[in-house]
């Protein structure tokens, strides 16, 4: 570990429970988005750990994706509002979001996850969706507070037995 990583990894265990997220969690997205490069660019903009396009910068606050901290707060919030969009059982007052379509979400954006009714038939969203998961070593993510009405397009998997 670089103190570079060892600086982010302690940035994360520190934020991520303020999201109500876990940390290895958001470990795992970073490694599969940015490999813990806080200067990363991608093709089609995305900057920074959590790699945050502008808009999805904007939308969660983000002024300055290059600041590393900065990054982390836009990047928490967009995976803990998938997470309480994509849920898995309305019943409940905490909720078990489906991780596959937050990641998938994350990746290709939340209408693309709508308009396939899952993880979109895009291989790199597929590949990425994987990445995650094998980084994270689970399928799923600790019960969270919900924070948003959830999707009415994507049926949840408590709805499709």
């Amino acid at each position: 570990d670089s103190p570079e990583r060892s600086q982010i990894a302690s940035w994360v265990r520190l934020l991520a429970p303020d999201y109500g997220l876990d940390p290895n969690l958001i470990l795992a997205i970073i490694q599969t988005e940015s490999n813990f490069n806080a200067r990363a660019l991608s093709p089609k903009n995305a900057q920074g750990l959590m790699q945050l396009i502008p808009s999805t910068a904007a939308r969660f606050g983000v002024k300055d994706r290059t600041d590393p901290v900065q990054n982390l707060h836009g990047g928490m919030a967009y995976v803990r509002w998938l997470l309480s969009y994509f849920h898995c059982d309305l019943r409940l007052s905490f909720f078990h979001g489906d991780l596959r379509l937050t990641l998938a979400g994350y990746n290709a954006g939340e209408r693309a996850v709508e308009k396939y009714l899952g993880v979109p038939p895009y291989q790199e969203t597929k590949n990425y969706v994987r990445k995650v998961l094998r980084a994270y070593g689970r399928d799923s993510h600790p019960p969270i507070e919900p924070v948003v009405a959830p999707s009415k397009v994507v049926p949840s998997p408590a709805k499709k037995r």
